[in-house]
Order: structure tokens, then C-alpha cells, then sequence
């Protein structure tokens, strides 16, 4: 099998935590033996690339020839449905399909796509279609890993006999609710608590597992998610969270000793990491998330691919 995936996201040196879990999936796609081409528009160079990626896109369908046409995101799904050579299968990675006003446009071309793959089930029942499925990012486990927490504080220069609680994200970014985290360390502190809170924005990805192991709790307390990576990163690490219930969260994190859900409150978050920098103990979810592992979701990848080139003969 043959496969073009278009993307609007992808590293490029500039920008090498862009869109890592496309390449990711790519990858873990090229080792169970799909033949994989990538075509990668980087749209941060400028906003017009979206339309004039139709060029490139149509010049490589007529070049080659492939059994279909991957697409992850909205936007490279409209480019990539202009050409009907070969069937589309567009994935839905974010919170585009469940609110603003992206969210009707993900809404119709799920249904001029040939299958669509969302990352949760509550944007499936968002886009109204039986026939999506749904397909969380893999983790990689051999990078996502428990390590000595003593080791990964030394090599990032962090303070030990400290809480450090960890937030991974773009702290620009208003859903992502990086105040009401500032906030709920300041509380912490205030009642007399020995606890620093550490930022993982703009780090080198290979970087972010030192920072996992290196700290006690990943706090996430967004408005909303799609399935949110971070939190399946860190649980492959076995590092407890604090998160409120976007996404598939509550499925991820059920069962799971040291991860909890929380309300979208600055108090009520302080005590929850409270809670944790009291056991001081790390979780048993690695082995409980198993099912995220890249080789496991690349074999549902590959079960769609197949379903869609047997409708289309």
C-alpha cells in the first residue's frame, strides 16, 4: 500500500515540536510496511500557503500514484478533497471540530471524506457521523519512559527536596488555561508549601520526558481538548495528573492511582496537587496505557486504510 499524508503540520528546524505526532504516526506507519510520502505545506511561513497549497498537492497526485490521500486537519482536508484521484482519509486532531467556527467546516468535510478519524469520542459526537472512527495519537514509549527522578532534575539544573509541578504547553494560548496554574502554585505557597512550578514551552521534544520524570504532577486544566497527548505522554512516565475532563481524559486516566480530574478553579486544582505532593508517589499507568503505544494505533491506522481501498476497489 501506497500513501500520501498532507499536512500543514510537521517539524522543520525552525519550529521541531510542530506537529511531531504526525511524524510520529508516519514513521510507526513505515514500520508495519505502508509506503509512506510526506507532503508538508509549512503554513507558519505564511497564512497564503493554505490556498496555494492546492499546487503542490495536485502536482505530486498526478505525478505518482498512491492508493489514497491522508490529510490531518481541516484545512489541508479542503485542499486535499479538491482532487478526487485518489479517496481521502482526513484526521481531526483538535478541539476544531467542537467549538468556534472551524467546527461546521470539519463538520462537512467529514462528510465529503472517504473516512474520517477522529481522536476521541466526544468529537465524534460532535461532527454527528456513525461512520467516523476513532483514533487517539500513539506514544512512544521508548522515548515516554519512568527514569530516576534524582538523574532528570540534576541534567535539567532543577532544584531538588522541592514540588515541582509541571505544566507542557504554549502558554499563549487562552484555552489552555496557564493562569489558573500560576495561581493555584501561588496558593500552595502561600499555605506554607515548599513547591515551584516549572514550564515546558518551546522545549526540544526529546527534552520533555527529563521534565516528566524530573517533576511530581503535570497539571492541564484547559477548556477544551481533542485528546490531549501531553497527558498519555506523562502517564507513560508514570508521572501523576491534575486535569480537567476535556477530551477522552476520563476514559485515559480511569483506574489509574495518583491522576485525578479537577475543576476548572484554581483552588480546587491547589488542593488536588496537593494531594499528590503529599503521597509522593508516582502512578502505575504506564502499563495501563498500553493500548496508546505507536505500533498498536498504527495497526487501527492501517485497518481504516484497508476498509477505504476495498469500498473504493
Amino acid at each position: 500500500m501506497r500513501v500520501l499524508v498532507f499536512t500543514h503540520m510537521y517539524p522543520v528546524p525552525q519550529h521541531p515540536e510542530n506537529g511531531v505526532f504526525v511524524q510520529q504516526q508516519v514513521l510507526s506507519l513505515r514500520r508495519e510496511g505502508i509506503d509512506v510520502d510526506v507532503l508538508h505545506v509549512d503554513v507558519k511561513r505564511s497564512k497564503w500557503l493554505y490556498p496555494a497549497s492546492v499546487v503542490p498537492l495536485a502536482g505530486r497526485v498526478l505525478r505518482e500514484r498512491y492508493d489514497l490521500v491522508h490529510a490531518h486537519y481541516v484545512f489541508a482536508g479542503i485542499v486535499a478533497r479538491m482532487q478526487l484521484r485518489y479517496p481521502l482519509v482526513i484526521t481531526h486532531h483538535g478541539d476544531e471540530t467542537l467549538h468556534g467556527w472551524q467546527a461546521p467546516l470539519c463538520w462537512a468535510l467529514s462528510r465529503m471524506a472517504d473516512r474520517t478519524i477522529v481522536v476521541s469520542e466526544q468529537m465524534k459526537q460532535a461532527i454527528g457521523l456513525e461512520s467516523a472512527v476513532v483514533v487517539p495519537c500513539g506514544v512512544d514509549f521508548n522515548l515516554f519512559r519512568p527514569m530516576p527522578q534524582e538523574e532528570a532534575r540534576a541534567r535539567l539544573g532543577l532544584p531538588t527536596g522541592k514540588g515541582l509541578v509541571l505544566f507542557v504547553g504554549d502558554i499563549t494560548k487562552r484555552l489552555k488555561r496557564f493562569d489558573l496554574v500560576q495561581e493555584a502554585v501561588g496558593r500552595l505557597r502561600a499555605g506554607g508549601l515548599d513547591v515551584e512550578l516549572v514550564v515546558a514551552h518551546k522545549r526540544p521534544y526529546e527534552t520533555i520526558p527529563l521534565y516528566m520524570n524530573a517533576c511530581d504532577v503535570l497539571v492541564l486544566p484547559s477548556e477544551c481538548e481533542g485528546s490531549p497527548q501531553v497527558i498519555k505522554e506523562a502517564m507513560a512516565c508514570n508521572l501523576p495528573v491534575v486535569c480537567t475532563e476535556v477530551g477522552d481524559v476520563t476514559e485515559v486516566m480511569a483506574g489509574v492511582t495518583g491522576c485525578h480530574t479537577c475543576w476548572r478553579d484554581a483552588e480546587d486544582i491547589a488542593a488536588k496537587v496537593a494531594q499528590v505532593l503529599e503521597r509522593r508517589e508516582r502512578t502505575n499507568a504506564r502499563e495501563k496505557t498500553r493500548r496508546y503505544d505507536l505500533p498498536a494505533v498504527a495497526r487501527r491506522i492501517l485497518q481504516v486504510y484497508e476498509g477505504v481501498v476495498r469500498e473504493r476497489g
